[in-house]
């Protein structure tokens, strides 16, 4: 089966087609024959697409909406130069998976598209009014563009948190608000712990009840999850993906007084605080500099800059505090695993982050830390740390793919 994983931005559209099957899934044999990204959709486009076996094709063209930007990806993926294996045609895909970021309380997994589902997604802009949207985007442009004979299914950013029990997810404020507007945390980037989480299962043999660690997607977005069990009971972002770790350009956590106390010093709006909290925040806020952690590594280790070294110790201490707080709640912690684009490629981040924390038995190797970049999947703590360390890539396209095929064949969804 060829599963078209769309993955829509206000402004972009990131897919893959992944021939895969219930056969390959148990087997972990899904071969990925082409991916791409649009950025900059709405103007002059550009366009990173690549097929196995093939050099990577760039282009920059007008891109209104998209739809249009759909139908360029399509044009590509069936031109006879593309050679696409077993792709000559719209008949050639037999699925569309739709990351879709939040599901609120309704959608606890991943489901088959229909009228009633779209209203769901709907029903949640209010929750997630700069990604949900987007991600409908997607989904009437896939209607439109293969017909309703193409099955469609939507995979949630939240459905995996929907395990967390009362005392992780509510906050303390009246009951009678919650239950009224559904103010609690929901938490984000679900799709990248569950794969993680199974990825770890695979490593050690495990099995999901055996499965007791915290995962760490440390990119531009960061948050991290305790997964008891195989289930996640606590993770750091929240009712948006504010909450939490430092990240890139968004603050984490932070006293809300904040916004009514910054709105009322410079007369701004409340949007215009949180337009601050979100996009001028965090690393690039804090250096002054970038929110690229590469830019900043090599600023403090070539001219010593203090605000770049002030965003690395800051970022570290902020993962350090989940780390601290999550072994506490989980009573047993068998691993941590790094992922993501920091988690996966910055030895010079991990040891930040696990310095200092012999107390709770994590004890890194140097060597094997600095070995673990660019894609490598491997355990770099020492043999005497009682808190395994792992370096796991994730593979969110992946997980869309699968849910995809299972919930389109009939077959039953993992339990998380």
């Amino acid at each position: 089966m060829n599963v078209f994983v769309l993955n829509c931005g206000s402004s972009s559209l990131k897919f893959q087609i992944i021939d895969t099957d219930i056969e390959k899934i148990e087997k972990d044999e899904e071969k990925i024959l082409a991916k791409g990204l649009i950025e900059r959709v709405g103007s002059q486009s550009l366009i990173t697409f690549k097929a196995e076996g093939k050099a990577p094709f760039k282009s920059a063209t007008p891109l209104r909406d998209h739809k249009a930007a759909l139908n360029y990806i399509i044009k590509w993926i069936t031109a006879p130069e593309t050679e696409i294996p077993g792709i000559n045609g719209l008949e050639d895909i037999h699925a569309i998976g739709h990351r879709v970021v939040h599901g609120g309380e309704r959608f606890k997994s991943s489901i088959r598209i229909d009228n009633e589902v779209i209203e769901g997604i709907e029903d949640c802009i209010d929750l997630a009014p700069l990604h949900n949207p987007a991600n409908l985007k997607g989904i009437y442009a896939s209607r439109e563009i293969f017909g309703p004979s193409v099955p469609q299914v939507a995979i949630f950013d939240t459905s995996f948190h929907s395990s967390m029990p009362e005392e992780s997810f509510l906050y303390a404020i009246p009951y009678q608000i919650y239950r009224r507007f559904k103010i609690r945390k929901y938490g984000f980037h679900g799709t990248s712990h569950r794969f993680i989480a199974y990825r770890y299962r695979l490593i050690t043999g495990l099995s999901r009840e055996e499965s007791n660690i915290i995962t760490l997607h440390l990119g531009n977005g960061s948050s991290a999850c305790a997964i008891k069990g195989g289930k996640s009971i606590a993770t750091s972002m929240g009712f948006t993906p504010l909450e939490g770790l430092m990240m890139g350009t968004r603050c984490g956590d932070i006293d809300p007084t904040v916004v009514e106390y910054l709105a009322h010093k410079e007369g701004s709006s409340v949007d215009e605080v949180f337009s601050i909290l979100n996009k001028r925040s965090g690393v690039l806020g804090i250096s002054g500099l970038t929110n690229d952690m590469r830019d900043l590594i090599e600023e403090w280790e070539e001219h010593k800059d203090r605000r770049a070294k002030l965003a690395l110790d800051m970022f570290n201490y902020r993962v350090k505090k989940y780390i601290g707080a999550y072994v506490a709640i989980m009573n047993k912690c068998d691993a941590i695993c790094f992922s993501a684009g920091i988690g996966e490629n910055s030895p010079v981040i991990r040891k930040g982050i696990s310095e200092n924390l012999e107390f709770l038995g994590i004890e890194i190797d140097d060597k094997l830390n600095e070995k673990a970049v660019g894609g490598k999947e491997m355990k770099i703590s020492t043999p005497d740390s009682r808190i395994a360390v792992y370096v796991i890539p994730t593979n969110e396209e992946l997980v869309f793919a699968r849910d995809t095929v299972r919930v389109v064949l009939g077959h039953p969804l993992p339990t998380r």
